[in-house]
């Protein structure tokens, strides 16, 4: 049945975990329902705990981090070392020039990016 309330959303994910631990061979009456379960849970959670698409500064500044990049190296993305400045600090918004050119060199999701420009 469907999942409405907090408590059956929480006995589902005991239920769920219990069958991950009995580990259920596919086709049986055990992983048809882990597959229930699961589709049910995501329902909830898309339901009561919608995603918050991240800050795209942020996102930036996280893909910075993982290749080790300066605010020097995103001159080719977005433009003057001030205008790097100001976009790092919220001063100035990602134009879709900015969009595309951080989206194709550094791999950042577009539809990330695009929200800095609202």
């Amino acid at each position: 049945k469907p999942i409405r309330t907090e408590q059956e959303y929480d006995e589902a994910i005991v239920d769920v975990e219990k069958l991950f631990a009995a580990n259920p061979e596919q086709g049986t009456a055990k992983a048809d329902r882990l597959e229930v379960l699961t589709l049910l849970i995501n329902r909830y959670e898309e339901t009561h705990y919608p995603a918050i698409p991240p800050d795209p500064i942020e996102a930036i500044r996280f893909r910075m981090d993982q290749m080790d990049l300066t605010r020097k190296d995103l001159e080719p993305y977005m433009g003057s070392r001030s205008r790097v400045s100001e976009v790092l600090n919220h001063k100035r918004h990602l134009s879709l020039s900015m969009i595309r050119k951080l989206h194709r060199g550094l791999q950042i999701p577009a539809e990330v990016l695009i929200g800095a420009t609202a």
